[in-house]
């Protein structure tokens, strides 16, 4: 991947600067709106499938309105499935570190659902002084380095995700954690997902893992746990990973469809509050065209608290 600038027909150019030799390049140039021109959008939208994942700094000026604005400009907005999102707005999700739990494992987001979001898009307002870092790794790039035996294998299976199966790891105080996962699981879902899925834009082969998974199907918990583990050590190799040292006025724009991400849980009690919105995708088709399917879902409690959330 190499350094190159983009012309935009009305008169705008960005550079992109890729970060890591696999995953993730930095934006430069862009001021990010919801008015964007569509040429721009088109050329971010490239970009985003050849890298996976896109920083853009310095865009301290971005709002709750704007930032949904902005995302509304790559598809229809996904809010939540559980967990409420901010007051007055439609889908914008409050991340604080000093409210209910971390997210300290590999995951791509929602995939505990059948059509997952397409893309996030996470935007820095407080950040820690040292820590606190996000990892971002290509699940496109993971498949293609398995070896034969192992990509044949990971063609065949399928995976049950949910999300009463924990991917969090509870860091603030006991009432707060209850009434996160009161809130997170307010709705039980179980999900059955190719592990290996078409991506529909580029058509890559990408990893859908992630610590959403419960069980393969038809394997039993150990050996779903063995074979986990060793498909996902190919997608978290530090060769295929890109990791970004926040900013406030960060913005981290990644392709969920072609990624996993990880917080760096190094920051103790310090604060950390990002905001995140995402873009809905669509159901996931496996190589020989079978599609994703909720297996259950099931209502736990009749209403969420609202100052649950999820991170």
């Amino acid at each position: 991947m190499s350094t190159q600038a983009i012309a935009i027909q009305e008169a705008t150019t960005f550079e992109v600067r890729p970060v890591a030799g696999r995953i993730g390049a930095e934006i430069v140039g862009i001021r990010l709106s919801g008015k964007l021109p569509p040429t721009t959008v088109d050329a971010i939208r490239q970009a985003l499938l050849t890298y996976k994942v896109l920083f853009f700094r310095g865009q301290d000026h971005l709002d709750e309105t704007s930032h949904e604005a902005f995302g509304r400009l790559f598809g229809e907005l996904a809010p939540h499935p559980t967990v409420p999102v901010i007051d007055g707005t439609k889908s914008v999700l409050d991340i604080d570190s000093e409210r209910g739990a971390r997210a300290i494992f590999w995951h791509s987001d929602v995939t505990f659902v059948d059509a997952y979001p397409a893309v996030s898009i996470l935007r820095a307002v407080v950040v820690p002084p040292y820590g606190g870092d996000t990892v971002w790794a290509n699940t496109a790039a993971a498949y293609q380095s398995l070896p034969s035996e192992l990509r044949n294998l990971a063609d065949q299976l399928w995976a049950v995700h949910t999300n009463a199966y924990d991917y969090v790891w509870p860091q603030s105080r006991a009432e707060a954690v209850q009434r996160y996962y009161e809130t997170a699981r307010s709705t039980v879902f179980e999900t059955q997902h190719p592990v290996v899925r078409v991506h529909p834009e580029t058509g890559e082969r990408t990893l859908l893992l992630g610590h959403f998974i419960k069980h393969f199907v038809h394997l039993s918990a150990t050996d779903s746990s063995r074979i986990f583990s060793v498909l996902q050590g190919y997608v978290t190799r530090l060769d295929n990973t890109v990791r970004w040292r926040w900013s406030a006025g960060d913005v981290a724009m990644w392709d969920n469809r072609a990624t996993q991400h990880i917080l760096v849980d190094d920051y103790g009690d310090q604060p950390r509050i990002l905001r995140r919105v995402t873009v809905a995708g669509d159901i996931p088709v496996s190589i020989d065209g079978q599609h994703s399917a909720i297996r259950k879902k099931t209502t736990t409690v009749a209403e969420a608290p609202k100052e649950a959330v999820l991170l």
